[in-house]
């Protein structure tokens, strides 16, 4: 793999986790409001756990998306490798 190539998977990784960050900062800024939204005129119903828990779901498989090992480039890039050899034997 030459320079150029691991910059440019560099650059791609840090844009991943930029965007990782941003998401995650958004969710916890917006759910605050709505949580501050909620006790102030709503208190008898707790609403703000319903945007909450969907979202959630959503960072969760976006944090998997970007750290997990299942879903990430390290595996992508490991299973390239396999099906790659896997051509090879066959031929």
């Amino acid at each position: 793999m030459d320079d150029q190539m691991r910059y440019e998977a560099a650059k791609k990784r840090v844009e991943e986790l930029r965007d990782f960050y941003q998401h995650l900062a958004i969710y916890i800024l917006i759910n605050a409001v709505l949580i501050i939204i909620n006790l102030l005129t709503s208190r008898n119903y707790l609403w703000f756990v319903w945007p909450l828990l969907g979202w959630g779901i959503g960072v969760a498989f976006h944090a998997l998306s970007v750290y997990g090992e299942f879903w990430g480039a390290g595996w992508q890039e490991r299973k390239i490798k396999e099906i790659m050899e896997k051509d090879r034997r066959r031929e």
